[in-house]
């Protein structure tokens, strides 16, 4: 029982430390990889496109990080390293709906 509480009180750290700002997602190579996913095709337009949204996303949560819950946060964070094409816009997203659920 002791390694399960002492597995909960490092989780619980994690969660926190991980919520304490916006994560740092590399833009390009996400984007890279979603436009290559679906279209086979390298559009450096489509990119540029794809990596405005991502800076405008990224700064709109830097700016309203600190209004998100916590729980949000911990739910939200880890879904976009599934498939490892991590997106602000995918995790505002999450973040917002979250907050439209409660």
């Amino acid at each position: 029982m002791p390694f399960s509480v002492a597995m909960i009180a490092l989780s619980t750290q994690l969660v926190v430390a991980v919520a304490d700002g916006v994560p740092a997602f590399d833009m390009a190579r996400s984007c890279k990889l979603d436009l290559a996913a679906t279209s086979g095709l390298s559009d450096t337009q489509s990119l540029r496109a794809c990596i405005r949204d991502e800076q405008g996303a990224r700064k709109q949560l830097a700016q309203r990080w600190s209004t998100f819950p916590a729980s949000s946060k911990a739910e939200c964070i880890p879904q976009e390293s599934i498939g490892g094409t991590p997106s602000y816009v995918s995790l505002q997203t999450c973040l917002q709906m979250n907050q439209w659920d409660k």
